[in-house]
């Protein structure tokens, strides 16, 4: 393997990573496009979707491919077009290849792939499609439909999956609430009131721990008094068990390999939070490029990425080390307003 051999070389697990043909990929909403970036040499190309723009992005298993669902030009719960379709991108070709039609306007937002299951060595394929209040399950390999998961809610629009791909966990935005899905049963399992009792706050997107017992999510409050705060919720009892406060409202998110960290981004003040998972208090700050969105944290732990809507950019922010140095070590110019990201495996 690639890597053991850089290791035996003195060589860090990073940088083989890298070498080995690992790529980023970024979503770049203004462009409507999928920028495809070498974190070797930080060269960017650019895949034009052919249509309507997606917002977020999954890899195939072995990161030959790239499934970006066209959501549609709204914002979750406004006026605007359906999208129906899903491109798929051939990432060393840097060409789109196949398209799935969902058969009619469903607004396919956030695409991931699961583990493997019995029959799909590769995984299963998990597309949220907020318009039908579920999350429809995709086989990767032949872009059929093979079933859809309720989420018995409106704006299921971003999705967290177990490690083990037993359960699912939707952020329905507009009811401010969490669904818990039997990805297994394919059915609901419970809805979970994110907001304190009688308040129905919006939340926004949504991540899970390395070990699975907590779902983060935010809420989306705003204005003089706002309290923003990271919901924490306990996958044991679903229930939030802890609320973080920060300094603006919180949105990507992303846990750390070791499951110590939780990076958070916040785009409202321009930085992101690092909130220590054995306290569940914020422990740092880091600032970075403007309207920070989602947050991906790299298989080996070394770096994490935060896609920087409003000035275009990729921040990287180093986690090397221990303590790690919590610094932004590099910006990756990318296309205009960059959101979802992923990460593709190189070619062992």
């Amino acid at each position: 393997m690639r890597v053991l051999a850089c290791l035996a070389m003195g060589l860090a697990a990073g940088f083989c990573l890298a070498q080995g043909g690992g790529k980023l990929l970024v979503v770049e909403k203004g462009a409507g496009s999928l920028g495809i970036v070498d974190l070797g040499t930080g060269a960017v190309v650019s895949v034009p979707e052919g249509g309507v723009t997606g917002h977020e992005v999954a890899a195939s298993a072995d990161g030959r491919l790239a499934y970006v669902p066209i959501y549609g030009n709204s914002g979750v719960g406004k006026p605007g077009t359906d999208g129906r379709e899903m491109v798929v991108v051939d990432v060393a070709a840097g060409k789109v290849v196949r398209r799935m039609d969902f058969g009619r306007g469903v607004r396919p937002h956030l695409p991931l792939l699961g583990p493997p299951v019995t029959g799909f060595p590769s995984g299963l394929l998990y597309v949220t499609t907020e318009l039908e209040e579920a999350v429809t399950v995709v086989d990767p390999a032949r872009l059929n439909i093979l079933g859809q998961v309720p989420t018995g809610s409106a704006e299921s629009h971003m999705l967290a999956v177990s490690h083990d791909g037993r359960r699912g966990y939707t952020a329905n935005v507009g009811p401010g609430t969490v669904s818990v899905l039997d990805l297994v049963g394919r059915k609901l399992v419970t809805v979970i009131p994110v907001g304190k009792p009688g308040q129905a706050i919006p939340v926004q997107r949504i991540s899970i721990s390395e070990d699975d017992r907590l779902v983060f999510t935010s809420e989306q409050t705003t204005g003089p008094g706002a309290k923003p705060e990271l919901d924490v919720i306990d996958t044991g009892t679903n229930a939030v068990v802890k609320r973080v406060p920060l300094e603006s409202a919180g949105y990507g998110s992303a846990a750390t390999p070791d499951g110590r960290w939780l990076v958070v981004a916040m785009p409202g003040v321009n930085k992101v939070a690092v909130v220590d998972l054995k306290t569940l208090e914020v422990a740092r700050t880091v600032g970075v490029e403007a309207t920070p969105q989602a947050v991906l944290v790299r298989p080996d732990g070394r770096f994490a990425y935060v896609s920087c809507d409003a000035s275009g950019t990729v921040d990287e922010i180093d986690l090397a080390g221990v303590p790690a140095s919590w610094k932004v070590t590099r910006r990756i110019a990318v296309g205009k307003m960059t959101d979802g990201m992923a990460w593709a495996r190189g070619r062992e």
